[in-house]
């Protein structure tokens, strides 16, 4: 995670310029060279061909010419200081206000309120919050709230009676309809009162809490618990990628990750959870994985559906330093401009050839795939399945070692993984931004995978 400091902003130039080869963010060596050896070769050859069609003279300049156009360093000199208001350059195609609307409002919401985990409903119709009458509950409905919510399951439902909660004379309640076919605004009907007299508690699997947190300042070194869902994923004893905890059996990654490795032997594989330097890690720790997953359709040539989930062995042991974070909600709004948070062991420095010992952190605004996608950033090269996030002029962004590592938004106190690193042009290059995998389009795949294979253990895999 590069973060250069004790410059001014520079502004941000727009040019109809090729956005370039697509770098994962793994720390591999052969994607370490911006050069590549073998178009200098092509580019002597065609320089020779040149010479000898067109004469010495004419063949010198033309092959001085190629020389330049091809193998001039991409010099860039990320700027860093403190979070201000970017520069949006001008790009053609590119309409700021319509990137900047809100969405429209969700048709329920629902929330869990109070130390008795009251399970709330609001209907888009009118912004009262109302509490769920038991009448016509069950179990499958509260796992889909959960999920609904960002949990992965639900982990306790009961009735509670309303003479034993304390509520206002104002207070109403929703009854469920007979016919459950979605959780749509008909379904929740409004009532003075519940006829068991009954209202529904609820408890989610825990995630997004960071019980040991303070505030670090983006680019330094990490305290223990400050991310605990961080993970380091290991083919042997070399860091290889980031990933995400969202259960005690269960790691988000990038599939880029274990394509590149697909070779290797499953049992070469460990993740290490609640650990920020990797100085502090011992031959054969960690948690093995026991089946990798690749989303089905994941491709190597676009990077598109660029996430995977390890199943471990064994479970993790939560603890204040290792803990799940927050899947998104459904039809959850992070807003353009909201400042996420990168965490991971990559480079440092694009010219650092090696990756932090030290776990790293750095704050990045959202940013719209409509201005990512311009001719002057990434023209057109992102999928609804991805996302952008950084800083125009480049002065932080994920690099090389920091693929499948999580970005993390807040909401209140509780953080949601929305995206998983995948790729981009280099590292804080001006102009382009680091490129996420956008986990709310995944939400679906994920819990289903999970469901299957705690059931079947079974699925696809490399």
């Amino acid at each position: 995670i590069p973060t250069l400091n004790d410059q001014d902003p520079m502004e941000v130039q727009c040019s109809e310029e090729d956005p370039g080869p697509r770098i994962f963010r793994t720390d591999l060596e052969d994607q370490q060279q911006p050069i590549s050896w073998a178009g200098c070769w092509c580019c002597l050859r065609r320089g020779c061909a040149v010479l000898g069609a067109l004469g010495l003279l004419a063949g010198a300049g033309v092959g001085s010419w190629l020389l330049v156009l091809y193998l001039w360093p991409a010099t860039s000199l990320p700027i860093a200081g403190t979070l201000q208001e970017e520069t949006t350059p001008s790009c053609p195609g590119t309409n700021s206000e319509e990137a900047l609307l809100p969405p429209l409002p969700k048709t329920v919401s629902f929330r869990i309120n109070g130390k008795d985990l009251l399970l709330e409903v609001q209907r888009r119709a009118r912004p009262d919050w109302l509490l769920v009458c038991h009448e016509g509950w069950n179990s499958a409905l509260g796992e889909h709230i959960c999920q609904s919510l960002g949990h992965l399951r639900l982990t306790q439902h009961k009735a509670v009676n309303v003479s034993d909660i304390k509520l206002n004379g104002s207070q109403e309640f929703a009854q469920l309809s007979a016919k459950l076919e979605d959780l749509l605004e008909e379904v929740w009907q409004p009532r003075a009162n519940c006829t068991s007299g009954r209202i529904v508690s609820l408890k989610c699997s825990e995630c997004g809490a960071r019980p040991l947190a303070s505030r670090i300042v983006g680019g330094q070194a990490v305290a223990p618990g400050h991310w605990p869902w961080q993970a380091s994923v290991m083919l042997g004893s070399r860091h290889t990628c980031g990933g995400s905890v969202l259960a005690p059996h269960w790691v988000v990654t990038a599939a880029h990750c274990m394509y590149t490795f697909r070779l290797s032997r499953l049992s070469s594989w460990r993740v290490h959870a609640g650990v920020v330097s990797h100085r502090a890690i011992r031959p054969h720790q960690g948690t093995m994985v026991e089946k990798i997953i690749p989303h089905p359709l994941y491709s190597a040539q676009n990077h598109d559906y660029d996430v995977a989930l390890l199943r471990l062995r064994t479970p993790l042991n939560f603890s204040d330093t290792v803990g799940a974070v927050c899947l998104p909600a459904k039809e959850q709004h992070f807003p353009m401009g909201l400042q996420c948070w990168v965490s991971g062991w990559g480079h440092t420095d694009p010219s650092h050839t090696h990756s932090s010992d030290t776990l790293q952190d750095t704050v990045v605004p959202l940013l719209s795939t409509q201005l990512c996608n311009s001719s002057c950033m990434y023209g057109g090269s992102l999928t609804h399945r991805m996302l952008c996030a950084g800083y125009l002029d480049g002065r932080a962004d994920a690099c090389q070692g920091d693929s499948g590592g999580p970005l993390v938004c807040p909401d209140g106190d509780t953080w949601h993984l929305v995206g998983v690193v995948s790729w981009g042009r280099g590292c804080a290059e001006p102009n382009h931004p680091g490129v996420y995998a956008k986990v709310a389009e995944f939400l679906d795949w994920l819990h289903s995978t999970m469901r299957v294979s705690v059931q079947q253990r079974c699925g696809p895999s490399f």
